[in-house]
């Protein structure tokens, strides 16, 4: 396992909000834009990667006990859910690369 902050550090990625949350674990890796289909399948722990900024996300990601929420593509989480992301410890992260590639540089960190 490995934490948040370390994947952080270990995959170039940038805290938007949360950063208090930096020592969670990060158990494994979830890829999904479908708000209903993450708060049924994703698992806890995981590091979920998804282009949607809003703060339902926020509320999902919390209900579903995510480590941490990461925006591929550039995506900035807007202002509510960087607000609510800081009241809850929820860290979010920042990547440039696609869902995919980012997906695939979490589950490498996991399992090396």
């Amino acid at each position: 396992m490995i934490s948040v902050g370390s994947l952080a550090k270990a995959l170039n990625l940038e805290f938007a909000a949360g950063e208090q949350g930096s020592a969670k674990e990060v158990t494994g890796v979830y890829i999904c834009d479908l708000l209903s289909f993450a708060m049924v399948k994703a698992p806890a722990g995981a590091a979920w990667v998804t282009v949607m900024n809003n703060l339902n996300v926020i509320a999902v990601a919390s209900f579903a006990n995510i480590s941490c929420v990461i925006m591929p593509h550039g995506i900035v989480p807007d202002s509510l859910a960087a607000e609510k992301a800081n009241e809850l410890g929820l860290p979010i992260l920042l990547s440039e690369l696609p869902a995919f590639e980012t997906g695939q540089g979490i589950f490498e960190e996991i399992n090396n």
